[in-house]
């Protein structure tokens, strides 16, 4: 992989490792937590490697595709970008603002209504009521949510939920825009609405990084593609490069015996 200068980049991972502590037994309470701990039974925990010395390059108007299996990293990945997760160990470098819509209804609070957690999402984002506020009607007309928008969120469908959460974070103007594979829950019409909206941002200069189990939307949307597994980078390029590399791995896994 040939190595971007800082001015060029929006993102950058050196060495990058999440360790999480499993505990071998399930500990359903903290009754039976401290239970345990009277008795003298100490629990046994094992380490979860869902990120490994992982080295990753966004660079300024580029859009970064990342494929892989279920639990490679993928989500992990995301949320260390997004500020929302700390490594153990490693360098994260990052230049511009992020808007990540990763977790369905991630910043929104369901008892709240559309309108209040338009608010609620772009104080998290670092913007004033009063700017929020001059971007409501534009959020509000691309969610297409007009007669729901003063509706509590727990009444809203999952798709719903999905366009108003694409809706706040693509109309901040975001220097670096993180996707995850929520997007294929709106309907067919609305994700044309997104990716349009990707493609104007990328022409503006901003940087996206779009998680999907799509490889036909990887190719579609992607500048470049890394395939993640068991928390490295397996193989980098373009997308055709990282996408072939990924699903001749898939069928060496599946015809292996047992």
């Amino acid at each position: 992989m040939a190595i971007a200068s800082e001015e060029n980049l929006a993102v950058r991972l050196t060495g990058v490792s999440v360790r999480y502590w499993v505990p071998t037994e399930p500990v359903s309470t903290l009754k039976e937590h401290v239970i345990r701990r009277f008795q003298g039974r100490k629990l046994v925990y094992r380490e979860l490697l869902a990120l490994d010395k992982l080295d990753v390059e966004l660079r300024h108007g580029e859009s970064l595709g990342v494929i892989g299996r279920n639990g490679a990293g993928k989500s992990t990945l995301l949320k260390v970008i997004a500020r929302v997760l700390q490594p153990t160990e490693g360098r994260v470098w990052i230049r511009g603002r992020i808007a990540p819509l990763i977790n369905l209804g991630a910043g929104f609070h369901p008892e709240l209504t559309g309108r209040e957690n338009i608010l609620l999402n772009g104080a998290i984002l670092g913007f004033s009521q009063q700017e929020m506020e001059r971007r409501m009607e534009g959020i509000v007309e691309f969610a297409e949510l007009s007669a729901f928008i003063d509706a509590p969120l727990r009444t809203y469908s999952s798709g719903m939920v999905v366009r108003l959460g694409f809706a706040v974070a693509s109309n901040v103007n975001p220097d670096i825009l993180i996707i995850d594979e929520v997007l294929g829950v709106g309907d067919e019409a609305f994700q044309k609405k997104c990716h349009t909206r990707m493609e104007m941002f990328r022409r503006q200069g901003a940087s996206i990084l779009f998680v999907s189990h799509s490889m036909n939307k990887i190719r579609e949307t992607c500048d470049r593609a890394v395939w993640i597994e068991d928390g490295r980078a397996a193989a980098s390029g373009t997308p055709d490069e990282a996408i072939q590399a990924y699903l001749s791995h898939l069928s060496k896994v599946q015809a292996a015996p047992g």
